[in-house]
């Protein structure tokens, strides 16, 4: 990546991210997409990496952790009242510029790895979905799981639209999300699917026993959004009494191993929620490939988003062949969602 291209990416991440949801990253990632010495820092990331989350959330980092500056100030993560005014980017340049060793160190060695438990909003309605079509225990394998709370979808109580309550009453966890274009069928809801297996594959596990590695998480939050810190805090309670089984490595490359032993009875899931905008083209295909060659021996599903577009998609894949299905457009942070499926068979 180029300077250019990097400049694209805060660009692009300030309008189309950002708006109407960070007011505070919104002004930091325009005025970075047009100064070179933060973009130049940003090109120390890995390869694949989204940059303006990583070059934010290291700042949000070491400003939880305690790093004395004006910067804090302006952070509703930190501070009660934070300030907005027109000094805002030059505080965090001059952050940047005194803390230049360790942001390029966290740049070099820190993976994005948002659990963003409200997707699990939309999640869940999609698993009730495939066990409505085949009355079958499901085994989840998720691709990039980082601490593996989504892991947990059915662990956790949910509300569409203000309207009723669905999944765990039980749960640390309630979350609520909008369906924005479609009709979320409510009956579909009623009953949990029951999972036989969960396991997530990730380049790092994030352990949340670790204070450290809790801490890198509350810091890719952005500072404004206080309900997804709650969300993260009440996800990791639940994780204690519930954790599931994580392993560490190449999702892509060790996933005809993680699925080994997973009983031919059960429904195989493989999910990974923006995720995949990570993946060079080639380890698309791979997956595809393999899900296919999986495919041969058991059915499969594959639930997505960011392989070829923004919208969550649903293929049921047996013997190589694949039937799509389109969820719709999703939330980044799971707030609203469409649902444009409809109740017909899938299998």
């Amino acid at each position: 990546m180029n300077l250019k291209s990097a400049a694209e990416r805060f660009y692009n991440f300030a309008v189309s991210e950002c708006k109407g949801s960070s007011d505070l990253y919104r002004e930091l990632s325009l005025q970075i997409s047009e100064d070179r010495d933060l973009l130049q820092l940003s090109l120390s990331a890995r390869e694949g990496q989204p940059i303006p989350n990583l070059l934010l959330g290291s700042v949000h980092y070491l400003l939880l952790k305690g790093y004395d500056h004006k910067l804090r100030e302006y952070y509703p993560s930190i501070t009660d009242n934070a300030r907005q005014d027109n000094q805002l980017f030059a505080a965090f340049k001059n952050f940047c510029q005194e803390n230049l060793e360790e942001l390029t160190f966290l740049m070099k060695n820190k993976l994005v790895q948002t659990n963003e438990v409200r997707r699990c909003a939309y999640l869940y309605p999609v698993f009730c979905y495939i066990y409505n079509q085949t009355n079958r225990p499901l085994s989840l394998v998720e691709i990039g799981t980082s601490a593996g709370l989504q892991l947990l979808w059915d662990q956790y109580s949910y509300s569409y639209d203000n309207q009723d309550s669905y999944g765990n009453e039980d749960s640390f966890v309630h979350l609520t999300s909008t369906v924005r274009e479609g009709k979320l069928p409510h009956e579909l809801l009623t009953s949990t699917p029951p999972v036989n297996d969960r396991r997530g594959i990730d380049l790092h596990v994030s352990d949340l026993t670790n204070e450290e590695e809790y801490l890198w998480l509350k810091a890719l939050i952005w500072p404004e959004h206080t309900d997804r810190l709650n969300n993260l805090e009440d996800a990791s309670k639940q994780l204690r009494d519930n954790p599931p089984n994580l392993i560490e490595g190449d999702g892509v490359k060790l996933l005809l191993k993680v699925i080994e032993g997973l009983p031919l009875h059960t429904m195989l899931c493989i999910f990974h929620t923006h995720v995949a905008n990570q993946l060079p083209a080639e380890v698309k295909d791979n997956l595809r490939q393999q899900i296919s060659d999986i495919s041969k021996s058991r059915e499969v599903f594959h639930i997505y988003n960011n392989m070829e577009d923004w919208k969550l998609h649903i293929d049921y894949v047996s013997n190589g062949k694949v039937e799509r299905k389109t969820v719709g457009e999703t939330d980044g942070h799971g707030r609203w969602f469409d649902w444009k499926l409809l109740a017909d068979v899938l299998v």
